[in-house]
């Protein structure tokens, strides 16, 4: 096929292109020899061109040349020709030889030095190259001088429809609501044709569907793609495959195709209404479910999707409208039925609801449709249950006097079981709540007694649990609050509200208000506290003072007379009786004490006790208090004194609570080992004190010289320990130069059943010369060193 197609090529077009360069020659071959070389034309353009030669005296070119062009994708046997090079300045023998170079040159095009004649020899394309630029220049054979200057030219390749339309951004996608109107724009697809799009048909476009028909139709010279039939429905069908194709040469027969493809998806509109699964729903719930319970679910099913297909759920009818209630679950898309309130299966054993699910996002397009919601009945059947006791009331208050006697009734509760089978009920109290044990409770009959006596003004207020329990079933318990108000009586007489002390001035006036009191009842009437005041009968007809009873239940003394003297009498004490409103009235005597002192003209105390007893000996205020600072300075001085002077005198001695220095007690004893059983107490001797009650001294400079203390002799066997330690202990409290504190007391005592002995040395009573060391090397290998050490020494001491 190509070499058949190849033929008919070079068919075509041979006698096209020798009229395409003989064309151009003829045409352009005068004016250019009449440019050039004047050897054309009449004699009056020839003599015109010689003058124009004098005159300008310029160089003129003697060849023809001009753009040529050559097809693409020309495959014949031989090199096809472009096009031909002469110029006039070749008179034909062979002294002219033709230069080409620039694009192509050598390579693609090949030029006949002697004729002039331009062949191409490889396979052009144009859509990778469309024109090419190349220079041409005649040279003398022989010595290759240019006989013109060069000149350039350019070989234009043309097209031919080689190339078939490409969709580039293909496959593609695209969405279209459903239920669209006919002829609602889908989307549109773009090919490319990579042929000249200026020459011929080669890249003009013609679209078509092969595969889609007769849901979408295209536009053939805009690709846009529309639907074709009106309400296609996303349930029904909801992708779409749709091939589209692409044809060059403006659709005709011989023109080159491309095809790609399109998914159409049609999107979810609110067509549908919601549609209950089933009329009638079945439920069951026992009595004691707690409120809030998920009782059952109900769904309503939506053909449409997303937001389009969520419904709301409500209970619009039934007789348990009050007890249930319903809510919308927004991922299951269901009606969870919960309940509200409690169920009592003794009351009402099944209840009947009407549920409706409708459609929250409504397209108003499609409204006419008719209603988008749906309705279902559910039944609920109580299940019975085994149900705690309940009280006649959720609370009790009760009140009860604080002087009601003990075992006396206060109230009762009651309670009763709900189920069918009614069993027992027992009361009891919740002891957490009456941890005085000041209530009691009868457990058959849920009577409340006094265990204890009240006070209302300890405590107003008492509350407590009551709980009751079925007999035949301990779990089922309940619980009810119950108050308890004690009530007032008058058990308390009035008292004065405060320690009152009255001030009395000698210069007072008579009838002038010494003091206003006030009292206060611990109990609390219903009507308020009242009080009476009065004096008590023997003092009714008080020479010094009367009272006065104010509107606001206070009381008021007031002066008799003046002249009151504080030297003849200082103090005066005042009976007063206060009484009460309550029935029986109660009653009590309060002293009222009215100090009789010295005030200024002004009625201001001055002074009540001592000064009545100084001011007649003529000192002052101010002098009588700079009296009591010198003899208080003088006190501080002489104790101050006092306690330097004892300090200095008392010996340094150091109590056991402030001893918190370490003692380290010096002595020779080596102990018993592991046979000694009776080793002495070390807190003993950190505390020797404890034992004759000798005091440990403070450091103090000793006034006797040091006398070396002799080295005393082991202590027999037969001495007891304590007594050795005693004596030890003693000369060390009584020697003056010996230090208290950071010592070593020495001790002589070895203990019992040593089998070694005394390995110690310090403060010996034999001399070393007396000592032998040859027991040593007896003890074994590790004091043979040590004994070959001391009979060195004692070799040498002989020497």
């Amino acid at each position: 096929m190509p070499e058949r197609l190849a033929e008919t090529l070079v068919d075509l077009w041979t006698p096209l292109i020798i009229l395409w360069i003989t064309l151009p020659t003829c045409v352009y071959m005068a004016p250019m020899n009449l440019a050039h070389t004047g050897t054309a034309g009449s004699p009056l353009e020839l003599s015109r061109q010689t003058e124009e030669l004098r005159i300008l005296n310029r160089s003129k070119r003697g060849w023809v040349w001009n753009q040529m062009f050559v097809l693409e994708e020309f495959s014949g046997p031989e090199p096809i020709l472009v096009g031909r090079l002469h110029t006039d300045l070749d008179p034909g023998s062979k002294k002219i030889k033709y230069i080409l170079s620039g694009d192509g040159a050598g390579t693609i095009f090949q030029i006949n030095d002697i004729t002039g004649d331009i062949h191409a020899i490889k396979r052009l394309d144009r859509e990778e190259k469309a024109e090419y630029t190349l220079t041409a220049q005649a040279v003398d054979w022989e010595t290759n001088k240019p006989l013109e200057p060069p000149s350039e030219f350019i070989i234009k390749v043309q097209d031919i429809n080689d190339n078939a339309p490409e969709f580039l951004n293909g496959p593609y996608h695209a969405t279209v609501p459903e239920m669209s109107i006919l002829g609602t724009s889908v989307t549109n697809v773009t090919a490319t044709d990579a042929d000249d799009p200026v020459y011929g048909n080669s890249a003009k476009l013609v679209y078509s569907i092969l595969e889609g028909q007769p849901y979408f139709s295209i536009e053939p010279e805009t690709a846009i793609i529309k639907t074709a039939l009106p309400n296609m429905d996303r349930e029904a069908k909801e992708e779409y495959l749709v091939v589209i194709q692409a044809k060059d040469m403006g659709g005709h027969s011989g023109g080159l195709s491309g095809t790609t493809t399109l998914t159409v998806t049609l999107t979810d509109v609110n067509d549908n209404p919601p549609k209950f699964a089933q009329s009638l729903y079945h439920f069951s719930v026992p009595e004691d479910v707690v409120l809030g319970t998920a009782i059952g679910r109900v769904k309503a099913n939506d053909q449409d999707i997303g937001e389009n297909a969520q419904s709301s759920y409500d209970i619009i009818d039934g007789d348990g409208t009050a007890l249930f209630e319903i809510t919308s679950d927004a991922q299951a898309q269901d009606g969870v039925i919960r309940l509200r309130k409690p169920l009592d299966f003794e009351t009402k054993k099944s209840y009947t609801l009407k549920v409706e699910a409708a459609n929250i996002h409504i397209d108003p397009r499609f409204s006419g449709r008719g209603p988008f919601k749906d309705t279902a009945t559910v039944k609920i059947v109580v299940e019975d249950a085994d149900e705690p006791p309940v009280f006649s009331s959720p609370t009790y208050l009760l009140e009860v006097h604080e002087n009601a006697a003990l075992n006396s009734v206060i109230g009762q509760v009651t309670a009763r079981d709900p189920d069918i089978t009614s069993s027992p009920i027992r009361f009891s109290i919740d002891r957490h709540t009456d941890l005085e044990r000041q209530f009691n409770i009868n457990a058959d009959d849920g009577k409340i007694t006094l265990a204890t006596p009240l006070d209302r003004e300890l405590s107003v207020w008492h509350n407590i649990t009551i709980i009751a329990t079925e007999i035949r079933n301990h779990s089922q318990i309940s619980r009810v609050p119950v108050a308890i108000k004690v009530l007032d009586v008058n058990d308390n007489a009035p008292e004065f509200a405060a320690e009152y002390e009255a001030f009395l001035c000698e210069n007072g006036k008579p009838g002038q208000v010494i003091q206003t009191v006030s009292a206060m009842d611990k109990d609390d009437p219903k009507n308020g506290h009242y009080f009476l005041y009065s004096l008590l009968p023997e003092m009714v007809n008080n020479p010094n003072f009367t009272i006065k009873k104010n509107e606001d239940n206070s009381l008021s003394i007031l002066a008799k007379h003046n002249g009151f003297n504080r030297q003849k009498q200082e103090v005066y004490l005042l009976p007063i009786v206060i009484s009460d409103s309550g029935n029986p009235p109660l009653s009590s005597t309060s002293t009222l004490t009215i100090r009789v002192c010295g005030c200024s003209n002004d009625g201001v105390v001055q002074s009540c006790n001592v000064e009545a007893y100084v001011l007649p000996i003529g000192l002052s205020m101010g002098a009588l208090i700079a009296i009591l600072a010198c003899i208080i300075l003088l006190l501080v001085i002489v104790v101050l004194f006092v306690t330097l002077r004892r300090h200095k005198n008392e010996p340094l001695i150091i109590k056991d609570d402030e001893d918190v220095r370490e003692n380290i007690i010096r002595y020779d004893d080596e102990g018993g080992g592991e046979e000694d059983t009776e080793a002495f107490d070390i807190a003993t001797l950190q505390n020797p004190d404890g034992i004759n009650g000798f005091l440990p001294r403070k450091d103090i400079k000793p006034d006797l010289q040091f006398m070396p203390r002799q080295g005393l002799a082991p202590v027999p066997n037969g001495v007891d320990v304590d007594e050795f330690i005693n004596v030890r202990l003693h000369e060390a409290d009584n020697d003056p130069t010996a230090p208290p504190y950071d010592s070593i007391q020495i001790y002589g005592y070895e203990g019992r059943g040593s089998v070694a002995g005394s390995l110690s040395s310090l403060e010996s009573t034999t001399s070393d010369s007396d000592q032998n060391f040859d027991y040593l090397s007896d003890w074994g290998p590790r004091f043979k060193r040590l004994g070959e050490l001391y009979s060195v020494g004692e070799s040498d001491k002989e020497t």
